[in-house]
């Protein structure tokens, strides 16, 4: 019965709208994570008003679709059919458009080259480590040699208010680091919307 869901999940995946999956596609998800995919939700939007909170990077190796993706204590590669599985809720397929497709084969010989490299639970750029959107953003800066996608001063704050969600506040205190209110980094909310990349529709 496993093996049955695991085939129909990958087989309903791989098309959003008719369109098979492709190197170099985004996947866009709104994961259920409790306080911290809740507080991430409510200071960022994505494509049409939709919450991300994780994307990966979809790939082919030994004719196997496989999503690179930075998630649990690392970056590692996930076989699609696992990756759609971390949640119930609707999930993105988006696409660079035609004319930075030139761009994949670097994002991703980069991206697999960080597999392994830590978590970025103190959600700083440049440190090192890298959470889910930071590890997408690297990888097209290596392939474009400039920025690709954008950095925003990232907000732990609740809105209208000077008060930091009480999660983040846990959070950062456990790891002894001040919160980087404030500082660059970036999100799959922001990434969704970005006009050089197209969304294909629903995966699943």
């Amino acid at each position: 019965m496993k093996a049955i869901l695991f085939f129909f999940l990958f087989t309903l995946g791989i098309t959003a709208q008719n369109r098979p999956l492709k190197e170099g596609d985004l996947i866009f998800q709104n994961l259920n994570c409790g306080p911290m995919c809740e507080a991430i939700n409510t200071v960022t939007q994505g494509y049409n008003e939709m919450d991300f909170n994780h994307m990966g990077m979809v790939f082919k190796q030994d004719n196997e679709w496989y999503v690179i993706e930075a998630a649990g204590e690392a970056v590692r590669k996930t076989p699609v059919s696992v990756f759609l599985t971390y949640t119930d809720n609707p999930m993105y397929l988006a696409r660079l458009k035609s004319e930075y497709q030139h761009l994949i084969p670097k994002a991703i010989d980069f991206a697999k080259s960080q597999i392994g490299v830590p978590y970025d639970n103190d959600f700083i750029y440049n440190n090192g480590k890298y959470y889910c959107s930071e590890l997408i953003y690297d990888a097209f800066l290596q392939a474009y040699q400039k920025p690709f996608f954008q950095l925003y001063p990232m907000t732990y704050k609740e809105p209208q208010s000077n008060n930091y969600f009480p999660v983040w506040v846990q959070h950062f205190s456990s790891l002894g680091i001040e919160i980087p209110e404030g500082k660059p980094g970036c999100n799959p909310g922001g990434m969704s919307k970005d006009e050089k990349i197209d969304i294909l529709g629903i995966i699943r």
